[in-house]
């Protein structure tokens, strides 16, 4: 069997590559160890950036129905009271989604599950275990077992995404090594289901506490989660019986009786930082956590894999279908792993403010506080370092490597509306109907800012060349240098 590209593993990044992968017509294949959706709650957050990706699959609107908006985040001392506070907007942002949604992870999968359905160019194949991949001038081979007949086949593919997670064996088949970035801690893990009211602000509490630091947040109408770092010589198992949990979770759930609320799961995680050495191997790349380990305390441990996933699929797409050059890919790794590792310091940096205690403890909070009041306000994450498909000047300051806002237009639609996942350039000014030709010859969509505030307060009087998954490739005064940098032709989803 040959397929043009085998994902390795059905969690949220191997499956939102596949729905994307699909869209642009290209074949393949996910390969899962397990038959369904796990069914345990792991990843409850997603930003504005990550669910535009999610829409552009069309599963907005059906994600808004299984979420729970959230307000922000609170740094709090022992004593529960507010060191600070970064507010997130519930409603529509600049990219038109709550800037921060709180879900349960199975649900998330299903709905992905479902979008992979409606594509008849990939496949999803279950109960079935990778056992080796090797690589030579004619592709990838990828071994396979049948986990229920033990039956062994070969898998051949122009390109292989280990989307295997953090023990990912797609890592070990290339040899790549995780980089430890020194944060490790054992935390304990716990969700509730209840109909009663907690009457708590609807965000997230990050409790700062050298003895027992905390964490609680709505993740829905009636599911919560609390993190509680566990001490020296303490296990999960500790925690199972509800006598030993619940005074735990008593300073939120107040008089709420133990026997109103229902323990969803009680388990322990060990919390690290861990940055892949490279991502990629010929014809083989790293994706989600097998690349990368984030920290949860800002929420960006899942959306990084989707990140990987929007950033490396379109460009896969375009080699695949002879549009781009091969040496697109290397692109891959130059802008995600700064933006990984960037993210990761950023939870790191919450972590330690959570649970150093003395001088070194004060001295972080006061650094944090100030560092994520004005990076967390309007939800954007840091701009994608230079590269083929970045064109970055040193300096001045420029919008390449940002995402496009998902500006709402003058005729009622968003930007990703329009665009279609193509190259799109946005101008302050109407093009000439012959450079609107010349644009549209290549593949691209021309947008005008119009009317549209959000749009003419981002681009100013210049224009942007927007790649397909959002982000800006280059931007200038004039429409004839974007016209070079792009692509002779374009996939279009």
């Amino acid at each position: 069997m040959r397929v043009p590209v085998v994902i390795v593993g059905a969690g949220p990044t191997g499956l939102t590559a596949a729905a994307l992968l699909g869209g642009f017509g290209v074949e393949c294949l996910v390969l899962d160890r397990w038959d369904s959706v796990y069914p345990q709650p792991r990843a409850v957050h997603l930003d504005d950036e990550v669910l535009r990706i999610l829409g552009r699959l069309g599963l907005a609107e059906r994600f808004a129905a299984i979420s729970w908006p959230c307000r922000g985040l609170r740094l709090l001392d022992p004593d529960l009271r507010v060191l600070a506070e970064f507010p997130r907007s519930p409603d529509g942002g600049r990219h038109g989604h709550p800037q921060a949604s709180m879900f349960d992870q199975p649900d998330l999968e299903h709905l992905l599950r479902a979008a992979l359905a409606d594509l008849a160019t990939v496949t999803l194949r279950g109960g079935t275990e990778v056992t080796g991949i090797t690589q030579d001038a004619g592709g990838a081979q990828v071994e396979v077992t049948d986990r229920a007949t033990g039956e062994r086949a070969t898998v051949h593919a122009d390109y292989v995404l280990g989307c295997d997670g953090a023990n990912s064996p797609t890592r070990a088949a290339i040899g790549a090594r995780m980089a430890d970035l020194r944060f490790e801690q054992r935390w304990l893990v716990v969700d509730i289901a209840t109909t009663a009211d907690l009457d708590e602000w609807e965000g997230v509490h990050q409790v700062c506490d050298l003895d027992r630091a905390a964490t609680y947040m709505r993740i829905g109408k009636t599911r919560y989660r609390w993190e509680f770092r566990l001490l020296p010589g303490e296990t999960g198992d500790d925690f199972r019986a509800v006598d030993r949990l619940h005074p735990l979770i008593a300073p939120w759930t107040g008089a709420v009786p133990a026997a109103d609320l229902e323990v969803v799961r009680v388990a322990e995680y060990t919390f690290r930082a861990r940055l892949a050495d490279r991502w990629r191997d010929r014809r083989v790349f790293l994706l989600g956590d097998a690349a990368h380990l984030t920290p949860p305390f800002i929420g960006q441990g899942m959306g990084a894999g989707l990140r990987d996933a929007v950033n490396l699929a379109w460009k896969l797409a375009g080699v695949l279908g002879g549009t781009l050059p091969e040496s697109a890919l290397d692109s891959y790794e130059t802008e995600r792993k700064p933006h990984a590792r960037s993210m990761i310091r950023r939870a790191v940096l919450i972590g330690k403010a959570m649970t150093e205690g003395g001088r070194l403890g004060d001295l972080i909070r006061r650094i944090a506080a100030p560092l994520l009041s004005g990076r967390t306000l309007d939800s954007a994450t840091p701009a994608l370092r230079r590269s083929d498909l970045v064109l970055r000047p040193r300096l001045p300051r420029s919008a390449a490597g940002r995402l496009c806002p998902n500006a709402l237009l003058d005729d009622g639609r968003r930007f990703d509306d329009v665009a279609g996942g193509s190259f799109a350039v946005v101008t302050a000014t109407t093009p000439s109907e012959a450079e609107r030709a010349a644009f549209q010859e290549r593949g691209a969509v021309v947008v005008t800012t119009g009317e549209s505030r959000e749009l003419r307060r981002w681009l100013g009087s210049g224009a942007a060349l927007v790649r397909p998954d959002g982000t800006v490739l280059a931007a200038g005064r004039s429409t004839t240098r974007l016209h070079r940098a792009l692509p002779r032709s374009t996939a279009r989803r």
